[in-house]
């Protein structure tokens, strides 16, 4: 292998380039490939290429079932098998073989075509299926290739959503449930600005994430994924020349609704992408809450809330420093998501835009969608691992209740308020008095009692203030923690 030069090595290196089997350029390849190979599956070239095939015999099938086209007749059911097998039996063989008339045709979709016709001609090898040797004239007829790829897309992104990326974001989120109701009564200090506030439970702040995710995930689950199938210029033109007796509407229609997708009716040359737009959106939301959760989390874990458990997060905190273990799963979420959240971003900005009937920009755009996914998956499985390896400090949230009783002042003001707004005597300027009592000092349990006692408040009120404590006071946390609401 020949070296080559670099400015940074005074010798020669060892070109990484042509090391095989190939080195990843891309970390999701790469480095973090156990935790997004799964995506291979949908969001990989092969895959598109797999969803190409199907479309392209699946309309092949749906011509001879109608019988369409003169000279088209309902196939056998070992005919069908035959073609069925053409997208099943899509493996590594199959996909050297179609790139190696790719690299011909210079045209992907057009060598998805002549794949599917070379198939055919194969049948002749078999008395019982020589007839599809007749089909090859039909494969692709009345097709652009922004038909074959627009449903394809669709297809593609359908399955990787739904059997990769919504399973993972809903364990997230079972996660986050799990841990709120374990967490229902367990008091701490809210902050708002950073400042201490009216306490919480931890329980009731997870709860918070799980419901917003919750909800955006709904979202996700109901996007519609369309597809168009009407010919060059989105008008059936060549097909109303060819066959003007067929409501070619109407076919189509049932077409693309025949493979799960919903009919858009009404394009230039391309699907408008305007669909894609709407799921990328919902996916930056529901990736800006989960780093949301992440920043959270760090926090948390700063403010010694949690406990690291270090064989879940891993045993080297810092290269220099021993005692340390980092946050590093919260801190990996947080660059993805934020990596996700642009590709994602770029993704909904470009692809709604096309050049007058065509151009090719979003064929380029469009191959990110499986890296965008990639990286909120990665981000997503952080996540998980990251919360599992925690355990509470409920000594730590104590102990800070403890040291800030003034949280307190909100309780006493209200019942100063309402006692007021009732009548009583002596209870005005509530807000100010509390200011003058708690802002800017640390107020112990003592000098609220006699406080309150010297308010002059009735019986019941002054009896409710004098047992509430910082741990006590937290409304509905724990009904809210266990969605009681």
């Amino acid at each position: 292998m020949e070296g080559m030069s670099s400015r940074l090595f005074p010798y020669p290196l060892v070109p990484l380039s042509q090391i095989k089997p190939a080195i990843a350029l891309t970390p999701l390849d790469g480095r973090y490939r156990e935790s997004t190979s799964s995506l291979v599956d949908y969001m990989s070239e092969p895959a598109l290429n797999r969803a190409r095939l199907l479309v392209e015999v699946r309309w092949l099938e749906f011509l001879c079932e109608k019988r369409l086209v003169p000279g088209l007749e309902p196939l056998t059911g070992r005919q069908k098998e035959y073609l069925e097998e053409i997208v099943r039996g899509f493996d590594g063989e199959q996909i050297e073989a179609l790139g190696e008339i790719e690299r011909v045709t210079r045209h992907d979709v057009k060598a998805v075509e002549y794949h599917i016709q070379h198939a055919l001609e194969r049948a002749a090898e078999d008395s019982e299926l020589a007839a599809l040797t007749k089909l090859g004239p039909a494969v692709h007829i009345f097709c652009t290739s922004e038909d074959i790829n627009n449903l394809s897309w669709a297809l593609c992104l359908h399955e990787a959503v739904s059997e990769v990326w919504l399973p993972a974001a809903r364990e997230l989120q079972g996660q986050l449930e799990e841990m709120a109701r374990s967490a229902s009564e367990m008091a701490m200090l809210a902050r708002t600005h950073g400042q201490p506030a009216t306490p919480v439970t931890m329980g009731k702040e997870l709860a918070v994430f799980a419901h917003r995710l919750g909800r955006q995930l709904r979202r996700v689950e109901n996007t519609e994924y369309l597809g168009k199938f009407n010919g060059a210029t989105g008008t059936w033109a060549c097909h109303n020349v060819a066959l003007p007796d067929v409501d070619w509407p109407r076919v189509t229609r049932e077409f693309v609704e025949s493979l799960g997708l919903e009919f858009n009716p009404l394009t230039t040359q391309i699907e408008s992408h305007d669909w894609q737009a709407d799921l990328y959106a919902d996916l930056i939301h529901a990736c800006r809450i989960m780093h949301n959760l992440a920043t959270d989390m760090w926090t948390y874990i700063s403010l010694g809330y949690f406990k690291q458990n270090l064989s879940a997060q891993g045993s080297t905190g810092s290269s220099t420093m021993p005692h340390k273990v980092n946050p590093i799963r919260f801190e990996n979420a947080e660059a993805n998501l934020e990596v996700a959240c642009a590709l994602f971003e770029v993704l909904a900005a470009t692809l709604v835009t096309s050049r007058m009937q065509r151009d090719l920009t979003d064929s380029s755009m469009q191959r990110n969608i499986g890296p965008a996914l990639g990286h909120s998956l990665l981000a997503i499985k952080n996540l998980l691992g990251g919360l599992r390896g925690l355990d509470y400090n409920p000594e730590i949230m104590s102990s800070e209740l403890d040291e800030n009783w003034e949280t307190l002042g909100e309780a006493i003001q209200q019942v100063m308020r309402v006692e007021s707004l009732g009548g009583k005597a002596g209870l005005d300027n509530p807000y100010e008095r509390l200011k003058e009592l708690t802002r800017g000092r640390k107020v112990d349990s003592a000098a609220l009692a006699e406080f309150v006692r010297g308010l002059g408040l009735s019986s019941e009120n002054e009896a409710r203030l004098l047992a509430l404590s910082p741990r006590t006071y937290v409304g509905y946390s724990s009904a809210l923690a266990w969605g009681e609401f």
